[in-house]
């Protein structure tokens, strides 16, 4: 299973209204874990940034003028996207602009659903948590996640964060170390285990009622991602 998650920053609210991406920041997950890959490009929109946009992100006219403009780096991200699950927070923001990049680039694009899967995490926060506040500050802040270093929006940083949330939301990742050098053939990734010494008698504490309703929502928000609930496929 291969997910992006991605964000990006614009320089407005609004693809119809001749706004454009200036920032795009992707990290891969594959079964849930989180590999190491990104994707990371700042864009010249070759317009002006509303100045509401401005204070959000924090990114000028000025720092874009020389960065490329969407036509050059749109097929290296194309290739980082297609056929993976994109996760993104508030996911029909983001689609639109990428899809009204790509109809700018080439009029026969086809659109980002269309390549990829797509999964909102706003949608899935909103149903987990009904009636609460569920930007990726708050969040952050409902699951312990870091975001202090998160001062204004940036793409490749709120693409990292929400990564970490989403895999705390869907269940958590599985833990991965890389191996120091010498310390297996080629370098490569190895898991590890640690053994844990058993000592007297196992104390059984039986779920409360709250406790399984709260991960009977946790199933279902591992359901709503591609690839599932291995709890529920067991008891099948």
């Amino acid at each position: 299973m291969r997910q992006i998650v991605l964000d990006t920053e614009t320089t407005g609210l609004e693809p119809e209204q001749g706004h454009r991406i200036i920032e795009i920041g992707a990290v891969e997950v594959i079964d849930r874990r989180l590999t190491g890959r990104h994707f990371h490009q700042y864009i010249n929109p070759q317009r002006a940034i509303d100045a509401g946009a401005l204070e959000v992100h924090g990114i000028t006219p000025q720092f874009l003028r020389d960065k490329p403009v969407f036509a050059d780096i749109v097929e290296d991200l194309l290739q980082f996207i297609t056929g993976a699950e994109l996760v993104i927070h508030n996911a029909p923001f983001d689609v639109a602009f990428l899809d009204h990049e790509l109809r700018r680039w080439k009029a026969t694009s086809q659109p980002v659903a269309a390549q990829c899967k797509i999964l909102d995490t706003l949608m899935m926060a909103r149903k987990m948590h009904p009636g609460q506040r569920n930007s990726l500050a708050a969040l952050c802040k409902r699951y312990f996640v870091d975001d202090s270093q998160r001062d204004l929006h940036g793409a490749l940083l709120d693409a990292e964060i929400l990564a970490d949330v989403y895999l705390v939301m869907t269940g958590g990742q599985t833990a991965l170390a890389l191996g120091d050098e010498g310390d297996s053939p080629d370098n490569q990734r190895e898991e590890r285990y640690r053994q844990v010494e058993r000592r007297g008698d196992v104390r059984v504490l039986r779920a409360s009622d709250v406790e399984l309703k709260a991960h009977e929502a946790r199933l279902d928000a591992l359901d709503a991602s591609s690839g599932g609930s291995i709890w529920r496929a067991r008891d099948q």
